[in-house]
């Protein structure tokens, strides 16, 4: 425990993160006992703020949750009416007939989404319940037990020097004390990373596996709109060599979500995700829908997409891995919202019993449990091996191979290739740069395609500079010294936001600058980084991205 003295409070359960996870174990724990103390913290500036995804939304989850959230007045509106899919070529593209698709993949009853504004929603929820929720919260702790159980988090601590030492106007934070402590801190979180170190959670399970989503919000021609809309396609301008692809969802008020996810399995370190996303713009379908409209937002985060065979162990001492924390994105499907909001349902009800039976601090085996065999392990368990095949095959070979897995699945309830293995880490997939040709992009153009800079502004990310930065080296020599003659520092390309640079002046050394100012939190560095030298961590409260209607 740190010596810094600090207040104290107590609660039942202490929820780190207000996405759909932490908010529906929130909400569950009060409609399974009025009378439990339950408190959510959250890093955004407010809740929803640091929420970016697609989305479609699979309403199981929600549903489950609060039967009536229609009648309640969810913000849940357009219902999936067109379902398209397209394998692109550069000047043209083919689509591939609904029938061909597994049963799963239909998204018949679904709905596209902004889920910053469903969280926004929950939150009203749960407040009604008398759930406490402190945005502008960052946990930059934890807090263990006498017996070594997570027991609290240290949260609110502001006022550090650049140098990690207290200022004047240093603030310590707050210890908050829960029988049990929920992380839901979505892809990679800091103390999502520490817990799964300290009790070795992941010795059971696969590598974890991401990719890089990139979102803009466009406003388009009323003529170019079809609300309800959602096409997927792969190919252009990726290839088929490296696995990734699109989504265009159109929702109301002539909005369109566009939006790109490269896989972080990549080997080519010349390979630029975020121009590959301003390329995919330009292609005749893109830009004809585009030609126009304006783009009115843009944000960026990591994708998990390891699945059923990457979870790892959801419980431990004190406390439970929520949501994409654990990994719980349906790869094929692009979803994962349901599930999140499903584990955070059955952690509440883990917990729930285990205090009505007088426990605390111990390992919530039956949600683990829950997790692997409930709802949540049936929907990853039928797409396992979709990122694999097209891991070892590439995208075409992927897509062919994880169709037929999904077909015998769905008709015979078998697999032909049983489980398959990820095997190496997106940051060990990185390959020598002399291995491979450097990749020219063409230049954006200001109408379609945007630099980094430029759209950045568009995620109204802020950090206050007199902070530590949130983004540690853990040698700060390894970026010139290893990462730039032997990967061609790939951490100036996958990168969405231009955080960081190697500058090289007339007459001195090249440099490496981390511009955290700039962050918008989606983690790729901490994954991708070829030397594992970069690790995120939360800043101060309340900054970074300041989503709208991600």
């Amino acid at each position: 425990m740190s010596e810094i003295e600090r207040e104290m409070m107590e609660y039942d359960v202490v929820i780190v993160g207000a996405g759909p996870s932490g908010l529906s174990a929130a909400i569950r724990l009060k409609q399974l006992n009025a009378d439990l103390d339950v408190v959510v913290l959250e890093k955004g500036s407010e809740v929803g703020a640091h929420i970016l995804s697609g989305a479609v939304l699979d309403p199981s989850g929600l549903t489950r949750l609060i039967p009536d959230w229609k009648e309640k007045g969810a913000p849940v509106n357009v219902a999936v009416k067109e379902d398209n899919f397209y394998v692109l070529g550069e000047a043209g593209q083919i689509r591939l007939p609904n029938f061909m698709m597994p049963p799963l993949m239909n998204n018949h009853g679904n709905y596209i989404v902004s889920m910053g504004n469903v969280c926004r929603w929950l939150a009203e929820q749960a407040e009604e319940l008398g759930v406490e929720i402190f945005p502008g919260m960052a946990c930059s702790e934890l807090v263990y037990g006498d017996t070594g159980e997570l027991k609290g988090v240290i949260a609110g601590e502001f006022g550090k020097n650049p140098d990690g030492t207290p200022s004047d106007g240093y603030e310590p934070g707050m210890e908050l004390h829960g029988k049990y402590v929920f992380l839901s801190e979505g892809v990679r979180g800091s103390l999502s990373k520490e817990v799964l170190a300290k009790f070795n959670l992941a010795k059971d399970c696969d590598v974890p596996k991401f990719g890089i989503g990139m979102k803009e919000i466009w406003e388009v021609k009323p003529e170019n709109h079809n609300e309800g809309e959602v096409t997927h396609t792969m190919g252009w301008p990726l290839g088929f060599k490296n696995s990734g692809g699109s989504f265009v969802y159109h929702l109301d008020n002539n909005q369109v979500y566009v939006g790109y996810i490269v896989d972080l399995n990549y080997k080519n370190p010349h390979l630029f995700p975020y121009m590959e996303f301003q390329r995919f713009k330009h292609h005749p379908k893109i830009a004809k829908l585009l030609e126009g409209g304006k783009r009115v937002a843009y944000g960026a985060r990591a994708v998990t997409k390891g699945g059923f065979q990457s979870i790892p162990q959801a419980a431990f001492p004190g406390g439970a891995l929520l949501g994409c924390s654990l990994g719980l994105v349906n790869l094929p499907r692009i979803k994962g919202n349901h599930n999140a909001m499903h584990s955070g349902i059955e952690a509440a009800e883990a917990a729930v019993k285990a205090m009505n039976e007088g426990r605390s601090g111990d390992v919530l085996s039956d949600y683990d449990h829950a997790i692997r065999t409930g709802v949540v392990g049936k929907d990853l368990k039928k797409v396992r091996n979709v990122a694999p095949l097209a891991g070892r095959y590439g995208p075409l070979g992927g897509l062919g191979l994880g169709g037929l897995d999904m077909w015998m699945q769905t008709l015979l309830g078998v697999s032909p290739f049983g489980t398959l293995k990820h095997g190496k880490t997106d940051a060990a997939s990185t390959e020598e740069a002399s291995k491979h040709s450097v990749i020219e992009y063409p230049k954006p153009d200001g109408k379609l395609s945007f630099d980094r800079l430029t759209n950045v502004s568009f995620s109204m990310t802020n950090h206050e500079e007199a902070q530590p930065a949130h983004l540690q080296l853990t040698d700060a020599s390894l970026p010139i010294s290893v990462n730039l003659p032997k990967y061609a520092e790939p951490a100036q390309r996958y990168c969405p936001a231009g955080v960081y640079e190697v500058v090289q002046e007339e007459g001195s050394d090249a440099r490496f600058v981390v511009n955290f100012q700039n962050c918008v939190h989606c983690k790729t560095c901490d994954i991708k980084d070829p030397s594992q030298n970069i690790t995120w961590v939360t800043p101060q409260g309340g900054d970074g991205p300041n989503y709208p209607n991600m």
